[in-house]
């Protein structure tokens, strides 16, 4: 495993992403804790030791459960990450509130919120927590002088609760940087979406680019796009082969992602055994990164950059009244727009009645959770659309 020195620790490269664990069922199903107990195992067996969870990966499962699988090894052997959940909150007339899927829940206050999760995990400490997605929506929350959640977790800091302090953010550049400006000095590290798509599909580089001026590491989210890389679609596939043909397609984009010298920890939520090894092996070796690979990479983006950038973080079907699997059905829309095979009809038609994508009520509640801002239902009706002509 390949390491990286932040301050006096030595991180790995690759970090275990607690988001996409194994779980029983097609969609929303419970953690299927044997097979992802392998997968977490796997990861530390390999030299994996940072470990990000969150407030509600997994229906608010992820938290305890991966703290417990990392309860047998030694406390100092692995950094534990979690965040609090901003993103999902509101704060008006001094009343604190959560929103989405989580509305109606009962919150008291942040620091009731930090409590809870050092309890879920067990723990007496974090070694890293980030306050989640600072965006549009959660800017104003994350800087209420009155709530005051950064003097908050800069006090657990102070405490030894806290071990280092840094934030999510898949805002505009002009967000991030409004917050970093108002916070300044405070936060150590951040963690972007990023990868060799998103680099100029969503322009991944300027908020890079930002965060290198200033001197703050980042770590990185999505770096296969939540999968979408690592099964790149007919064309892209083809002239990846043709450039490396031993190699994964994730691998790929974990490779690039090791070209980048500001680039700390690679976040990865692997799902499988055979993930978790394919990443080791790719995070464990140096390798060179040539100009014909780089001119492969440019191919690819351009095959793939008119596709919707959807990374299946779930966030959208927690809000779906109509409980559609809109990842799923946005990687059919993605896989008509690549290449609009015959077979593809067949799998439409093993769609239940009340899966179609023309059951979407254009309510707009999955818009106002999606961190990639996309109009899911004007692709819905896309979709419906195309359908209807197969």
């Amino acid at each position: 495993m390949l390491y990286t020195t932040f301050h006096d620790l030595q991180l790995s490269r690759l970090g275990m992403g607690a988001m996409r664990l194994p779980n029983l069922g097609e969609r929303r199903g419970p953690i299927d804790e044997p097979a992802a107990r392998a997968v977490i195992e796997a990861a530390y067996a390999g030299g994996v030791n940072y470990f990000d969870t969150a407030y509600r990966y997994h229906g608010g499962a992820s938290e305890p459960f991966l703290a417990r699988v990392l309860s047998q090894y030694p406390r100092d052997s692995y950094y534990l990450a979690t965040k609090l959940p901003g993103h999902q909150m509101t704060y008006r007339n001094g009343e604190l509130a959560f929103t989405g899927y989580l509305s109606g829940e009962p919150v008291q206050s942040p620091a009731t919120i930090f409590e809870d999760q050092l309890a879920r995990c067990g723990v007496e400490y974090f070694d890293f927590y980030l306050l989640h997605n600072v965006a549009e929506s959660s800017l104003p929350l994350y800087s209420d002088p009155q709530l005051a959640v950064v003097d908050l977790l800069l006090e657990e800091k102070r405490r030894g609760r806290i071990r280092h302090l840094g934030c999510s953010s898949h805002g505009r550049l002009e967000t991030l940087q409004q917050f970093l400006d108002r916070f300044d000095g405070v936060f150590e590290f951040v963690q972007l979406q990023l990868n060799y798509l998103d680099w100029i599909v969503q322009n991944a580089r300027a908020r890079y680019d930002l965060l290198t001026a200033r001197g703050i590491p980042v770590w990185v989210m999505e770096p296969v796009r939540g999968g979408r890389l690592a099964a790149p679609g007919t064309q892209a596939e083809a002239l990846l082969r043709a450039a490396r043909p031993e190699a994964s397609y994730a691998s790929w984009a974990l490779r690039w992602l090791k070209t980048l010298p500001n680039v700390g920890v690679v976040l990865s939520g692997m799902t499988t055994l055979e993930q978790v090894e394919d990443n080791l092996r790719t995070m464990s070796t140096v390798e060179p990164w040539t100009s014909a690979d780089q001119a492969t990479i440019d191919a690819v983006v351009a095959a793939m950059a008119d596709t919707v950038p959807c990374t299946a973080c779930r966030y959208c079907t927690e809000l779906c009244p109509q409980e559609l699997d809109i990842p799923r059905l946005i990687a059919l829309y993605n896989e008509l727009a690549f290449e609009p095979r015959a077979d593809l009809s067949a799998v439409l038609a093993q769609l239940d009645p009340e899966d179609l994508p023309s059951n979407c009520i254009a309510c707009r509640s999955c818009v106002s959770a999606c961190p990639q801002g996309i109009e899911i239902p004007d692709v819905l009706a896309r979709l419906a659309e195309r359908m209807a002509a197969l």
